[in-house]
């Protein structure tokens, strides 16, 4: 999700669709005439036997919108065409506010599913979870739909209700979910203490102000005198590429790399840590990952890992390494394109394949109540990995809430950075 040099930064999350977006200019190439030609014509003859013979009066500029959406749903999930009121939309989005339902949504077998809900927004209140398949949309059916035009129905204005048809596994029929929209604001650092010393710090998503945002929240830990933290960034779908880099260096020393992308021609774009070294660069570390981790998220996962900062603990992550480019039209609408693919620090492509934790673990309900994993490899038409082998399709499922009390992956890391602090008292002894 990420840029390339002199291009605009943001990478954009939608909360109604795990989708990230650059800004920036774009060289329109001339078609070759003596490739291209042929299938043009085609198109052309198509659009002028339309006009003349349907059976009803179809303007030239839907049937070529209809087209543009097609030709672009062809390719991956994360590619697709946006209006102009969509791409405006977009710019605002960045800011973490915007009116809507609060869901995470990508396409699978053809039909818009859940990922994820977001916390204490209308979706997730009135019961949506993940891996609800969408069936309709005030009525209209969601069977090959695009993202882009689902995100559009679903946003609005504060106070208007919307009506989902939602089939859930182990459901005999689906139900309708007739939800109102709402301002939906999303504080994307949240932090206490857990006592021995650790900190605790939570991003739910990399917004504009993050980086800032974490940097306060970590001078107040440190005043409160921890002399250790965990970085949970379960659930976190991602943001903006800036805003990854830049919590990546509050916990790197300068001129590391943090990830690096490459397109289609091989040409590398590479991101290093700026700024000064700070004291968080020094302290134990652990980051709480899981399959709702995703791209930015997987971005600084992925960096202190690769530079042995940070011992990472949970489950596999999402699997999303692709960038996308936000390419403005002249009439003010936008394509959303895949042009290259992000690398962690060591060249890993996490895409399809996730991050793997250097310690794994499995959360279990203590109610039964499980949503099936929806995961980069199960979108239809997801890019492959040229690096990795995808594991094998299987179902899986985790609960869909657990209490802090039964939260083994935060246990596991308070244990982690315990046992830390142990090995240093016997190293100074020594």
């Amino acid at each position: 999700m990420f840029l390339k040099k002199k291009w605009l930064i943001v990478t954009v999350i939608f909360f109604l669709a795990l989708v990230g977006t650059v800004i920036g200019r774009w060289t329109v190439e001339t078609v070759n005439a003596q490739n291209g030609y042929e299938e043009l014509r085609t198109f052309t003859e198509v659009l002028t036997l339309i006009k003349k013979s349907y059976v009803d009066e179809v303007k030239t500029k839907d049937l070529i919108t209809g087209a543009i959406k097609g030709m672009l749903q062809s390719l991956d999930p994360h590619s697709g065409y946006m209006t102009p009121d969509a791409f405006k939309e977009l710019q605002v989005e960045t800011k973490g506010e915007f009116g809507g339902l609060g869901i995470q949504i990508g396409v699978k077998d053809g039909l818009i599913t859940v990922i994820a809900p977001i916390e204490d927004t209308p979706a997730y209140r009135i019961g949506i979870k993940a891996g609800d398949k969408i069936l309709k949309i005030s009525g209209e059916s969601t069977k090959n739909m695009g993202l882009t035009d689902a995100v559009s129905k679903m946003r609005g204005q504060k106070g208007t209700p919307i009506t989902l048809l939602i089939f859930r596994e182990g459901w005999k029929e689906p139900k309708d979910f007739t939800i109102v929209r709402d301002i939906i604001r999303i504080k994307s650092v949240k932090s206490k203490t857990l006592g021995d010393g650790i900190g605790y710090v939570r991003l739910t998503q990399f917004q504009e102000s993050t980086a800032n945002d974490l940097s306060s929240a970590l001078e107040k830990l440190k005043k409160e005198g921890i002399t250790s933290l965990i970085l949970d960034m379960r659930n976190n779908p991602g943001g903006l590429l800036n805003s990854a880099v830049e919590v990546s260096e509050q916990f790197l020393p300068q001129k590391k790399l943090v990830v690096y992308i490459k397109g289609r021609n091989g040409e590398k774009t590479e991101y290093y840590t700026e700024g000064d070294t700070k004291y968080y660069a020094e302290i134990p570390m652990v980051v709480l990952v899981n399959q709702g981790s995703a791209s930015a998220s997987e971005i600084v996962a992925g960096a202190l890992k690769d530079w042995n900062r940070a011992i990472i603990v949970g489950i596999q992550t999402f699997g999303k390494g692709s960038v996308q480019s936000l390419i403005p039209l002249a009439d003010g609408s936008g394509l959303r394109l895949t042009t290259a693919k992000y690398y962690t620090p060591k060249g890993i492509s996490i895409q399809g394949v996730g991050i793997t934790p250097d310690i794994t673990v499995k959360l279990e309900s203590k109610n039964g109540k499980e949503h099936v994993v929806v995961r980069e490899k199960d979108l239809d038409r997801h890019l492959k990995n040229e690096q990795q082998k995808e594991g094998p399709e299987q179902k899986e499922t985790a609960p869909a809430e657990v209490e802090e009390k039964d939260d083994l992956q935060l246990q596991r890391a308070i244990d982690t950075l315990k046992t830390w602090k142990v090995f240093e008292k016997m190293k100074k002894a020594a």
